[in-house]
């Protein structure tokens, strides 16, 4: 079977476009390449995992920087001007942590995104697919040219109050809508290309893409979405009803949710950040982004292959991850 993941020569020249990394997938490194090196200070392991990547690329004849922050300390870039982030002039950004970093890493390029090679240091790291003793194979395997570059949806949230924006977010993952305390149920209108489509009444709606599919939408009870795919996953908390179930629509429609009368602990939720708390009559605009999310894949890690490893898919297979401390980074 074809692995519909690989770019396209004329895809691989738009994401060069877009990102302004040299990296070609397929095609060996033969320059010297910046990169630049980001993960959690506060993880046990990360620095010393940073220098020994940097000492290996710098004897390769690379320009390598590193960038150790508090998760806290990762705020977005502008929309407009680069001259803040030091990955918007790299070629290659290597996150150390777990899929919450990648996340983080994700929102702080913003809108002018650079191909990310995940080292996962957390449990699952589905996007953070390499392990520390991966690491030189998968930087050997990106020089020989043996990569793919895989682009995935990103997505804008706006929360209009009175017809005005008053939040606004760039995610990977999904956007979530709590009913929040007093923890009684509420409701969500889904409104599509501005027609009422439906009504949710529960503890909540997961609105995910499919790289967030296997996130808080799996443990939702939703289903699992070829990441390479561009559409919206709707996925009600605990839906008070026997007829509501996921909904799978293609991203290129414009969705808007009002809620008529929220909680007052009720709230919009990006990625895991509060967005802001609900109030009543707000709408929430969700978007495809103009940007796209590039992570590099090598020949070792296949997509089925990361869902058993990952989420012992199939029941009898051994999760690699067992092994590692049970914190998410």
């Amino acid at each position: 079977m074809a692995d519909d993941t690989k770019l396209s020569s004329t895809d691989d020249i738009a994401t060069k476009i877009m990102t302004g990394s040299r990296l070609c997938s397929g095609n060996p490194v033969t320059e010297s390449l910046r990169v630049v090196v980001v993960g959690p200070e506060e993880v046990l392991g990360t620095k010393p995992l940073a220098n020994e990547i940097q000492n290996l690329l710098t004897a390769l004849g690379h320009d390598v920087k590193t960038m150790l922050a508090a998760r806290t300390a990762w705020e977005p870039s502008p929309r407009e001007g680069s001259d803040s982030n030091i990955a918007h002039d790299a070629d290659l950004v290597i996150v150390l942590g777990g899929d919450g970093s990648i996340l983080r890493t994700a929102r702080w390029m913003g809108y002018q995104q650079t191909p990310v090679l995940g080292v996962n240091l957390g449990r699952l790291g589905f996007l953070a697919d390499f392990s520390p003793n991966e690491v030189e194979m998968a930087i050997s395997e990106l020089i020989a040219g043996r990569f793919r570059l895989v682009e995935h949806m990103m997505f804008e949230t706006c929360i209009l109050r009175e017809n005005e924006i008053v939040a606004s977010d760039l995610g990977l993952n999904e956007t979530s809508l709590l009913a929040g305390p007093p923890f009684s149920l509420f409701e969500v209108e889904l409104h599509v290309d501005d027609e009422l489509a439906t009504i949710y009444r529960g503890d909540g709606l997961i609105i995910s893409t499919p790289v967030g599919s296997t996130a808080y939408n799996m443990s939702a009870g939703g289903p699992i979405v070829r990441k390479s795919l561009e559409a919206f996953i709707f996925t009600p908390l605990n839906p008070h009803t026997l007829t509501h179930r996921t909904v799978i629509d293609t991203a290129s429609r414009s969705y808007t949710l009002v809620i008529p009368s929220p909680n007052n602990g009720s709230s919009c939720v990006v990625d895991g950040r509060l967005l802001l708390p609900l109030k009543a009559g707000d709408k929430v605009r969700i978007s495809r982004a103009e940007p796209k999310f590039c992570l590099i894949e090598t020949n070792q890690h296949g997509y089925y292959s990361t869902l058993r490893d990952k989420l012992a898919w199939g029941g009898g297979i051994q999760n690699a991850s067992s092994e590692i401390d049970c914190r998410e980074f």
